[in-house]
C-alpha cells in the first residue's frame, strides 16, 4: 500500500535560542551609595547625628563641649549562586550550544536578586548599634496606608512632604520605585496627565518619567517582595544613598568542564552581596490595593 505524502513531511527547528521577557537589568543598583568593597564578616556604615550650635552670654566663658551622637549600620553579604549542568551527549544533540544562553540568564537572575535585597533593605530590618545587633524598623511616621485605594498622587505628594520635612539634601536625586499598577493607576489622574502639572506629558509615551521630583522606576519586583499578602504591595519613595550596598565578590560568571560528571559543561554564576538601609528619613513606604 502507498505510503501517505505526509510521511515526507519534516520538522524545522532554529538554530538560536530565544531568551523569554523578563527583567533583565539590576534597576536600583545605581540609586544606594557607591557600591563599598567589603572584606571581613561586616560592613559598617558610620553616622552623625543633629547638632545645635549655644549661644555665647558672657566673655571670655569657657569653650563648650557639645556631645555629638554617633550611631553605626550593619551590613552583612551574603553568597549567591546559579549554576545547571548540560551532560556532553545532550550537547551532542542539540542544533543549538546553549552555553552561552544559560550564562545570560543567570546573569539576570542575579540582576534581579540584587534589586530584590535592596527593596528588602529600603522596607525591611536594619541592625544598630555598636555590633550591629539592636533590630530597626522602618517606623510608622514613615509609612503611608492604602487607604484602600490604588497609587494616588496624594500619597506621592505625602512622602515628598516627609521627605521635604525631615530636610533630606535638596540636590540629591529622589526616586520611586513602582509597579506597573501603580503607574496605571497614577496616568489615569489629570494632575499626572495635564501638561499643566507634568511637562513629560505622561500619556504622549505611555509611562510616567518623572512627577512631583522623583524619577519613576518600575519593577514588578515588588510583588514577589510582597508574595505574603496577595492583596497589598509596597512601592517606595526614596532619597539616593537612603541605602547603603557592599560587595564582597560582584558578578563572577564560570563555564567549566566537570571532570567528575564526564566532563559535562557547567555554566556557574555567583556573587557575594548585601545591603542596609543607613537612615529612615530619606524613606517613605507607600501601600498600595
Amino acid at each position: 500500500m502507498p505510503e501517505s505524502i505526509t510521511t515526507t513531511f519534516v520538522n524545522q527547528y532554529q538554530n538560536t535560542i530565544r531568551i523569554l521577557c523578563q527583567q533583565k537589568d539590576s534597576r536600583l543598583e545605581g540609586l544606594t551609595i557607591p557600591p563599598v568593597k567589603m572584606e571581613g564578616e561586616y560592613l559598617y556604615w558610620e553616622r552623625l547625628g543633629i547638632t545645635e550650635a549655644i549661644e555665647l552670654n558672657t566673655r571670655h566663658s569657657a569653650t563648650p563641649n557639645i556631645e555629638t551622637d554617633h550611631s553605626r549600620r550593619r551590613s552583612t553579604a551574603q553568597p549567591y549562586v546559579w549554576a545547571t549542568l548540560l551532560d556532553r551527549t545532550d550537547a551532542a544533540q542539540m542544533l543549538v550550544d546553549p552555553k552561552g544562553p544559560y550564562q545570560e540568564t543567570a546573569k539576570m537572575a542575579m540582576n534581579r536578586r540584587k534589586d530584590r535585597i535592596i527593596l528588602a533593605a529600603l522596607g525591611g530590618t536594619s541592625y544598630s548599634g555598636k555590633s550591629g545587633a539592636t533590630s530597626v524598623t522602618l517606623p510608622s511616621a514613615q509609612k503611608i496606608a492604602h487607604g484602600s485605594v490604588g497609587m494616588t498622587v496624594s500619597k506621592l505628594l505625602q512622602a515628598k512632604q516627609l521627605l521635604d520635612e525631615a530636610e533630606v539634601p535638596p540636590d540629591a536625586p529622589r526616586y520611586f520605585v513602582c509597579t506597573s499598577e501603580s503607574v496605571i493607576d497614577l496616568l489615569g489622574t489629570t494632575e499626572v496627565t495635564s501638561a499643566d502639572y507634568n511637562t513629560v506629558r505622561a500619556l504622549a509615551s505611555g509611562q510616567i518619567d518623572s512627577f512631583l521630583g522623583f524619577k519613576f522606576i518600575q519593577t514588578e519586583l515588588i510583588y514577589l517582595e510582597n508574595s505574603s499578602d496577595t492583596t497589598t504591595w509596597y512601592n517606595y519613595a526614596f532619597v539616593k544613598g537612603a541605602v547603603g550596598f557592599g560587595t564582597r565578590e560582584d558578578v563572577t560568571v564560570r563555564l567549566t568542564e566537570r571532570v567528575d560528571l564526564n566532563y559535562a559543561w557547567q555554566p556557574y554564576v555567583s556573587m557575594d552581596i548585601g545591603a542596609s538601609r543607613i537612615e529612615e528619613e530619606m524613606v517613605v513606604e507607600i501601600a498600595s490595593m
